[in-house]
């Protein structure tokens, strides 16, 4: 492989979001749909606890380091003007992930349902954490749908990216926590996001979706997230790519408290 050029970079929150070099790579290489091949199957035998906790991180540090490479060989992610335009216009390059809510819908007072200590995607033995924040709807009867509107209620990507893997099949009864859930790989910030407890989702792997574009329905599957004590929520989680290639669990409370509203 050769380099060929710079793009230059982005900030949002701190985080570099688009320093990379352009690379000519060969043909060899997988593509993005097998990265997201890759994905999905390594994550659904970490949550059935088909594979050891270090082979995990072996697999999983492989497959970032090769999408945030694959990425790199291209000057900007693939349809991503809307997002460009967006950030032109506003400055703002988070949408806020409930349509029709605001971070008033977020758990406690100031975002302190966030526990990042003790997280490990890797081990689910490992409990405790909660490196997440939960965005709560008005849905007192439990039936998914809002109280205010009568309507289902859209989740939407907080920026643009690429699905990795999806999860549509949850049954009551089943003891995975996550539910019906989407990961979103942002090439800009090179993280994850992760969207659990969905009823249904409207999106498939190696889809790119732009910043604002719905990706499920507002759901209570989970473990937890489906008994009554329970409220209707979305679980939102962001995991930063380490150099390494392994995840680090950041705090996405800044972010929403910024991000653009959609109605």
């Amino acid at each position: 492989m050769r380099i060929v050029g710079v793009v230059v970079a982005v900030l949002v929150g701190g985080i570099n979001v688009a320093s990379s070099q352009v690379v000519i790579r060969n043909s060899e290489e997988p593509t993005l749909y097998a990265y997201c091949q890759q994905f999905q199957t390594l994550y659904t035998r970490i949550r059935e606890q088909t594979i050891t906790p270090d082979s995990a991180r072996r697999q999983f540090s492989t497959i970032m380091l090769g999408l945030q490479a694959r990425f790199q060989s291209q000057a900007s992610p693939p349809n991503d003007s809307l997002q460009r335009d967006s950030l032109r216009r506003t400055g703002q390059y988070f949408v806020f992930p409930i349509r029709g809510y605001t971070p008033r819908s977020i758990g406690g007072s100031h975002g302190e349902g966030y526990r990042g200590r003790g997280f490990d995607l890797f081990d689910h033995t490992v409990q405790g954490s909660h490196p997440a924040q939960d965005i709560f709807i008005s849905d007192r009867n439990q039936d998914y749908i809002d109280d205010r509107s009568g309507q289902p209620v859209d989740i939407l990507a907080m920026s643009s990216g690429l699905v990795l893997g999806i999860e549509t099949g949850w049954l009551p009864g089943s003891e995975y926590r996550g539910g019906n859930w989407i990961w979103v790989y942002d090439p800009r910030l090179n993280g994850l996001f992760y969207y659990a407890h969905n009823s249904s989702v409207s999106v498939s792997p190696g889809q790119w979706v732009q910043a604002g574009e719905k990706l499920a329905e507002m759901g209570r599957t989970g473990y937890n997230a489906y008994k009554t004590r329970s409220p209707t929520h979305l679980h939102l989680m962001y995991l930063q790519i380490k150099p390494n290639g392994l995840p680090e669990p950041v705090n996405t409370y800044p972010w929403l408290l910024s991000a653009r509203l959609s109605k």
